[in-house]
């Protein structure tokens, strides 16, 4: 049996939305140790962002908890496309993509979840298979046309017009939930608000095909918005994603770093899995010592150790300490490409230069009496090393490869010259 209370837990963190039958499963939960539940993705890109990481949390906790948890890639659904969250319909994809897509999404719930109880499911496998007439004789009798013209999700978009692939993305969706519960025991699915109608639909195959005392149950997450309203997930350069590739663990460590106070109590309780006395603990410290930003550093290492392992953590908080102290000497060209991927940046020939000619034709300084004046105050600094000498010759040669040139102007302006 699970040690502790999964459902009063996922309350306290405030990550429920809509339940289908909520004393049927408490009650199920009280009585079997066997749950098995699953949280789909369709392999739209070749990564997740953290968005798509809402509803697997939930599932990893249930994971850790000691019950069965199955993602299912959507290696069918994602040929046809989910109108959920869209205005309009998706282009669609090759067989090519779909596939490196899968591979990849893969790849990254193994590095999440491990090897031990969990499976990855494809529902290519059941869905690909299917001819038409089967889909029409076996399912498509089950699902009123009127009921599917008042969900949600197309309902809203029947102003502007919805396809029948889009229109049928339901009905797909419910044979998945079907299927897993015929086949693998799966008696719970998760996903976001906007699932709740492919959720309840799945519920209703279930029960039509299986009988009505047959469990299968489903629970929504709550839709995810920062404090100023606006939609979670999103940073001044556009997704979050889980891939490195994409967004760098640096990058990625700076993001949950930046919360606003009004948002980190709910992150913890969210994307970590501290205690409730720890999270209750920082909660206090944002009221009684906001400036030290305790919670926001908690938050970013716990969420990067996560995703990225401790060495993506390690590398974010040295990127992150160098810049901070100015030590930037310290850094890799790969770190430097981290740390600067968003900072100002500049080129110059390989050329050696005396310092005021290579700020001002850097762009650094506006003119040349600015450069020596702010050389002199002991405001520029090259490489990490203040220069307060105005016949400093830089050589681009002589650090990070000959690749960079780092110039700090006062205490946190800086500027990367890229060296052709």
């Amino acid at each position: 049996m699970a040690k502790f209370d999964i459902l009063e837990d996922l309350e306290w963190r405030g990550a429920i939305n809509q339940e289908t039958d909520a004393d049927g499963l408490r009650d199920y939960l009280k009585e079997h140790d066997d749950l098995a539940l699953y949280c789909g993705t369709d392999p739209t890109g070749d990564s997740l962002h953290i968005g798509h990481l809402i509803p697997f949390m939930i599932l990893k906790r249930f994971q850790m908890a000691g019950y069965h948890p199955v993602i299912l890639i959507g290696g069918g659904t994602g040929a046809i496309g989910d109108p959920s969250g869209r205005k309009t319909e998706r282009t669609l994809q090759t067989a090519d993509q779909v596939k490196h897509n899968e591979e990849k999404l893969t790849a990254q719930m193994k590095k999440l979840f491990g090897t031990e109880n969990f499976e990855i499911r494809n529902n290519a496998e059941w869905l690909g298979n299917m001819n038409l007439l089967d889909f029409l004789r076996d399912y498509g009798k089950f699902f009123q046309v009127n009921n599917m013209i008042n969900k949600d999700v197309v309902a809203s978009r029947l102003e502007n017009g919805i396809s029948f692939t889009e229109f049928s993305y339901q009905i797909l969706q419910a044979i998945d939930f079907y299927h897993l519960n015929k086949d693998n025991g799966v008696q719970l699915q998760i996903g976001g608000s906007d699932q709740w109608g492919n959720i309840t639909a799945g519920i209703d195959l279930i029960h039509k095909l299986e009988g009505g005392d047959r469990k299968a149950f489903g629970l929504t997450i709550p839709l995810m918005l920062k404090a100023d309203g606006t939609k979670f997930g999103k940073s001044a350069g556009g997704a979050v994603w889980l891939d490195p590739e994409k967004t760098s663990p640096y990058e990625f460590y700076q993001f949950w770093l930046n919360q606003d106070d009004r948002d980190v109590v709910k992150y913890l309780k969210y994307f970590t899995f501290l205690s409730r006395q720890e999270i209750e603990d920082l909660a206090e410290s944002v009221e009684k010592e906001p400036w030290k930003r305790t919670a926001q550093r908690r938050l970013a290492e716990e969420v990067t150790k996560f995703v990225h392992g401790q060495e993506g953590l390690d590398e974010a908080q040295f990127i992150t300490e160098a810049l901070f102290k100015g030590n930037v000497k310290d850094l890799s060209v790969a770190q430097i490409k981290q740390g600067f991927k968003n900072a100002p940046s500049t080129e110059a020939t390989k050329e050696a230069k005396n310092i005021v000619d290579f700020l001002v034709e850097t762009k650094i300084e506006s003119s040349k009496r600015q450069a020596r004046e702010d050389v002199k105050n002991g405001a520029i600094y090259v490489n990490g090393e203040r220069q307060n000498d105005i016949d400093f010759i830089v050589e681009p040669d002589s650090a990070f490869d000959g690749k960079f040139v780092i110039i700090r102007k006062g205490k946190k302006k800086y500027t990367l010259v890229r060296i052709k």
